[in-house]
């Protein structure tokens, strides 16, 4: 049987094959999978791995099928089934609903400081779930981690919503956006900080574990904040222009609560297409050249891989 599964489905140099790749895994019918599905998902991708042997009852798509359901659940360093909502199959209907209620109630700042303190827990658990590398994080350095990112989101968004009060509305309805942009490069280098200590593992063209990098995790938790932040783009811009415009045109005029459910569903539309397409900007199994590694990580290289020029790594998501 010719069938890898320890390589994605599609081609992963391509930012089509990315995207066919992120499309399958971050689907958000997979969130809504029983532990029975899961268990079982993981049973046969295992059985196969070991036997090379079609399942009874399997072609090539179904047994595709399930490898995404259970690299959606799984996590690839550790192998652990990964919490619900930590999940990137959750981020579509998470995002529609906290993003939704974002730019809808922004007015106040009870409203603002609540709706983005909830948007920043969710993101902390993401982040922490997608996490590279094996190495647990210690409860002290996590709850720290929290309190610092929520912080940092919380006091960005109300130093931007006082400057904007006296603006035209269309400037308050993008200051959750503006917010959540500077709330990223807080939250996930934060939730993230033992990779920054200690580094992410390492490995050569062939699997071979090299160490852990402090440089290749910064690389890998910048490329995941641009990501993030392309990410928010669509659903918290695009959004309030045109809720906007049609608020000027008196499209809720007569049914002024119109506007919560027409938000909501263009910020679906948007997340669900947004979340895998930004995903497949990066490659998740990046890479760094020799010479950017640690100066130790260099010298094993130097003895142990002469010829390698570069390493790959889990950037995560």
């Amino acid at each position: 049987m010719s069938i890898d599964l320890d390589k994605p489905r599609y081609d992963q140099s391509t930012y089509m094959g990315r995207a066919k790749h992120f499309l399958l895994l971050t689907n958000p019918m997979n969130a809504f999978a029983s532990d029975k599905q899961l268990d079982e998902a993981k049973r046969i991708v295992t059985e196969f791995r070991k036997s090379r042997k079609m399942p009874p009852g399997y072609d090539e798509d179904k047994l595709w099928a399930t490898k995404y359901l259970y690299d959606s659940a799984y996590h690839p360093d550790t192998g652990e089934k990964m919490f619900v909502l930590g999940r990137m199959a959750a981020q579509a209907p998470m995002n529609t609903i906290i993003t939704g209620c974002m730019i809808t109630f922004y007015r106040t700042t009870a409203a603002t400081a609540f709706w983005q303190w909830v948007n920043q827990t969710f993101n902390a658990v993401v982040n922490y779930t997608n996490r590279s590398g094996d190495a647990p994080m210690p409860m002290s350095q996590l709850i720290g981690s929290y309190c610092a990112a929520c912080g940092g989101a919380l006091s960005t968004a109300l130093y931007l919503n006082s400057k904007v009060k006296n603006m035209s509305p269309i400037y308050a309805r993008l200051v959750p956006f503006a917010a959540v942009c500077g709330a990223n490069f807080i939250n996930i280098p934060m939730m993230r900080s033992t990779e920054l200590l200690n580094g992410t593992p390492v490995f050569t063209p062939d699997g071979q574990r090299v160490g852990d990098s402090k440089n290749a995790a910064r690389l890998g938790i910048g490329l995941v904040c641009i990501s993030r932040v392309l990410m928010a783009l669509p659903g918290m811009t695009v959004t309030p222009i045109i809720t906007n415009y049609a608020s000027k045109r008196g499209l809720f005029c007569k049914r002024p609560m119109m506007v919560i459910p027409f938000q909501l569903f263009l910020v679906g539309l948007c997340v669900t297409f947004a979340t895998p397409l930004c995903c497949a900007i990066f490659e998740q199994r990046a890479t760094i050249g020799v010479n950017s590694l640690d100066a130790e990580l260099r010298q094993i290289m130097a003895k142990k891989y002469p010829h390698v020029k570069e390493v790959y790594f889990n950037k995560g998501l």
